[in-house]
């Protein structure tokens, strides 16, 4: 199924915008992963590093459940990929992950956080490391994290077959 892709409004309210860019990010990292073999979603971007399209779609499942659930919502969420004797585990624990599995599983996290995060004003609040940050500086740092990873995310796309843009 080709994921589909919405541009967002160069109109429209703080809200609006602030979502539209979230989910058109969300959409871009989708994107980037359609009809990958299991062996290319473990394809790592450059020796040495292990970044992988599977790896970057575990990790942002941890960072959408660590800040909407964890710190807007105040949830004690378990982290799914990681563990203190395996603090990278969502970009190394990759031999018997599932790219299916991990696929759906961010999106199940995408999906709670749109939830959360639509019930909530972007002045509301949550704590992480003792400091308040507002919904509004969760969103734009997801906005941040996701442009980020998206770039990581086309140039490992590009060094598996080629495919550019997106």
């Amino acid at each position: 199924m080709k994921t589909e892709r919405q541009d967002p409004p160069l109109t429209g309210s703080e809200r609006a915008t602030l979502d539209a860019f979230l989910d058109y990010h969300r959409a871009t990292l989708a994107l980037k992963c359609e009809g990958l073999s299991d062996e290319q979603w473990r394809t790592c971007s450059a020796a040495p590093s292990n970044l992988s399209l599977l790896g970057l779609v575990r990790h942002m499942a941890e960072v959408e459940r660590h800040w909407f659930r964890r710190v807007l919502n105040g949830e004690d969420a378990e982290p799914l990929y990681y563990s203190r004797e395996h603090p990278d585990g969502d970009f190394e624990l990759l031999d018997q992950a599932d790219p299916a599995e991990a696929l759906a599983t961010w999106q199940a996290e995408c999906a709670h956080s749109r939830t959360l995060a639509a019930a909530a004003d972007l002045d509301a609040t949550g704590t992480h490391r003792e400091r308040e940050h507002s919904l509004r500086w969760i969103l734009v740092h997801m906005i941040e994290e996701y442009a980020r990873h998206n770039g990581h995310a086309d140039l490992i796309r590009e060094r598996i077959d080629g495919v550019v843009g997106e």
